[in-house]
């Protein structure tokens, strides 16, 4: 199975489950149906978030510690710097 089959059936599970408890083919108070089930979405929404952005920032930070990584990025600015200069557009 690939990535994107295990990701889609995950995806369609747990939708499958959060649909039936919505409307309630799977019992549950109704507090928890009427007040906390229709912000779940959300709230994952803003936990993939958060977790984009921490992974994001992490990399980042310890940007400097990949050392060959780094020179190559700066080589490729450097070549895109005398690519665009060639061409005549000014970057400066």
């Amino acid at each position: 199975m690939t990535k994107a089959s295990e990701t889609a059936l995950a995806i369609f599970t747990l939708s499958a489950i959060y649909f039936s408890l919505l409307v309630g083919v799977i019992p549950l108070p109704k507090i928890v149906q009427q007040e906390v089930l229709p912000v779940v979405p959300w709230w994952a929404l803003v936990s993939f978030g958060c977790y984009a952005l921490g992974t994001l920032g992490y990399g980042v930070f310890t940007f400097k510690d990949k050392e060959d990584k780094y020179h190559e990025l700066l080589g490729e600015i450097a070549e895109a710097k005398e690519f665009l200069k060639k061409n005549g557009v000014d970057i400066e």
